[in-house]
This record gives structure tokens, C-alpha cells and sequence, in this order.
């Protein structure tokens, strides 16, 4: 089973040690989806206060790796594939959420989508699209 426990204890464990450095908590696990939280740190804005896009794409991945873990109920080793992101408005000062979903889990691949956005606007700051290869034992 794959609770919060077992993505928390996820989250200190395989990560690099700069996506840790993201401050990220995990909101909430279901069965085919993950929200995870970045917690807004002057360390994630471009000059201008809005939060960068490689810290929205990092979420994003992050995100989406919780919620495959929470469909296969367990984590998997996976790498991704692709990621299309599209930033929609800017980030300024918040903390944001990813709420990512997976929409299909194959014996070789998965495939999710996340929506970013703010805790207090649930319009999307960004939307992404995702490909896994999932890297099973025996394949």
C-alpha cells in the first residue's frame, strides 16, 4: 500500500538531494493521484518574484512520480520520458500545489498529467504533460 507514510519516507529517500531542497510535503495520496506542495522561497524566483519555471517543471515530475507510485501501489524505479509544460500565468510569492494524475499505467510505460496552482486560486499556473518508462525487474 502506498499512504502518505510510505510517500513521505519516498520523498526523503530517492530523490536528488536539490529536489529536497525544493521544501516539498506531500498533501495528499489517492489511488491514481498525488498533490504535492512547494512551499515559495525567494531561492525559486527569477528576479522579478515570479516563481522560475524549472522550479514549476521539478514539481511537476516530482508530483507525478507519487502519483504513479500511488497506482502501482508501491514506487517503481521510472525515468521520464517527456514532460510538456505550459505556464499560464505567473507565480508570486505563494506556495503552490501540483496536483498530479495518472492517466494510464502500462507494464512498460506511464503517462499523467499535473496541474499546478496556487492554494488560494485554483486556476492552473501551469499544466504539464508526462511520460514514464518504468523500469521493472525482469523486463
Amino acid at each position: 500500500m502506498f499512504d502518505r507514510a510510505a510517500a513521505n519516507d519516498l520523498l526523503k529517500t530517492v530523490f536528488a538531494r536539490w529536489v529536497q531542497d525544493l521544501d516539498l510535503s506531500v498533501e495528499k495520496i489517492d489511488a491514481d493521484s498525488a498533490v504535492l506542495r512547494m512551499r515559495f522561497s525567494d531561492r525559486l524566483c527569477r528576479d522579478n518574484g515570479v516563481v522560475c519555471g524549472q522550479a514549476l517543471m521539478s514539481l511537476a515530475d516530482t508530483a507525478m512520480v507519487f502519483a504513479i507510485s500511488a497506482t502501482s501501489q508501491g514506487y517503481l524505479p521510472m525515468t521520464t520520458v517527456d514532460q510538456t509544460c505550459h505556464f499560464l500565468r505567473p507565480a508570486m510569492r505563494t506556495d503552490l500545489l501540483a496536483e498530479a494524475r495518472v492517466l494510464r499505467l502500462g507494464r512498460t510505460m506511464a503517462f499523467g498529467s499535473v496541474s499546478i496552482s496556487t492554494p488560494t486560486d485554483p486556476r492552473p499556473v501551469a499544466v504539464a504533460q508526462t511520460a514514464y518508462a518504468l523500469m521493472r525487474e525482469g523486463r
